[in-house]
């Protein structure tokens, strides 16, 4: 982003990020949500203000890690559980309505929000068994070549059974190319136990993209204003 300012803040048609993905999850129906902070928290828990609550990621270990921070805070809760991130701004209030509905049925404890693309450079492989089921994420940096043609990506954007979520966090280690706890790990836990992970697949990829760099985030804001 060539700036010093957290990537959530970074403004998108006015608006920092962050609170296009809060806002959009109020819409949708959640009615609690908590934000996990690092790199300049303090700022991004300013910017948050009374939206949401806020738990600290001192250590920056990966997507798994940062997750796992807000289990003290929903030790009390039972349910589904929406995981969205950040810099992921434009997931339709409709989009979240829909997978968590996808997540009440018994037999399924997870939905990952997916989307096809022509280049998927960068972004974790959707990979599913020949009956079109979902197996597990392989991230870029540890996918096969073969894995690397799956056009079929992570857009980073889940809904949890929170016993299933805490239970499979509970078990990632950081034997990765990245040295992290991936979340997309807790997914395969979901699967090894016999439930399914439902893969909701998204229209419109430019909904699901995230933003990495100023180039995107004008991507963006002229995708919103069109």
């Amino acid at each position: 982003m060539q700036s010093d300012l957290p990537k959530v803040l970074h403004r998108l048609n006015d608006k920092p990020m962050i609170l296009h993905v809060l806002d959009n999850l109020r819409e949708a129906g959640v009615d609690r949500i908590i934000v996990v902070v690092g790199y300049r928290g303090e700022e991004v828990i300013d910017a948050v203000g009374s939206k949401a609550e806020t738990v600290w990621q001192r250590q920056q270990l990966g997507t798994g890690h940062a997750v796992m921070q807000a289990e003290k805070a929903l030790e009390r809760f039972s349910g589904k559980v929406v995981v969205a991130c950040g810099d992921v701004p434009l997931i339709r209030p409709s989009t979240f309505s829909e997978m968590i509905d996808r997540a009440g049925d018994d037999r399924v404890k997870a939905v990952v929000l997916t989307m096809m693309m022509t280049d998927p450079k960068g972004y974790g492989r959707i990979v599913r068994d020949s009956r079109d089921e979902f197996i597990r994420i392989i991230e870029e940096k540890d996918a096969s070549e073969d894995v690397k043609l799956i056009g079929e990506v992570n857009t980073g954007t889940y809904v949890f059974d929170k016993e299933f979520l805490f239970k499979g966090l509970a078990g990632l280690d950081r034997n990765n190319a990245q040295g992290e706890y991936y979340l997309t790990d807790a997914l395969q836990y979901v699967v090894a136990t016999g439930f399914r992970v439902i893969p909701q697949t998204l229209s419109d990829s430019t909904e699901g993209r995230g933003v990495n760099s100023r180039e995107e985030l004008s991507l963006l804001e002229d995708y919103l204003k069109r």
